[in-house]
């Protein structure tokens, strides 16, 4: 797989976006992957050094669709990404803040 299969899209919420001060960057990235793939994709993406690589399996939850019908919303991988203190800051995020 090539960097851009690898990592998905940022996640922005309220409690990832407390951590860019930190250098700390979460992304959806894809179920097979493994923490050293991300870590090479987010390398070779964005230009930085990754200090460590947390990840998550979100699971899909149960949605009602009307009345009767309800299905599961699609399950996910999280990947939380720290930088190394040397490390320049991704830009993407930079703007946000």
């Amino acid at each position: 797989m090539i960097a851009q299969d690898i990592v998905i899209r940022p996640i922005i919420t309220e409690k990832s976006m407390s951590g860019v001060l930190n250098k700390v960057y979460t992304f959806e990235v894809a179920k097979s992957a493994n923490k050293i793939e991300i870590a090479k994709a987010c390398e070779e993406l964005f230009k930085v050094e990754v200090a460590k690589v947390n990840t998550v399996s979100v699971r899909g939850k149960f949605r009602r669709q009307g009345r009767n019908n309800g299905g599961y919303s699609k399950s996910w991988k999280k990947a939380i990404i720290t930088l190394k203190e040397n490390s320049k800051p991704i830009e993407f995020f930079e703007g946000m803040m």
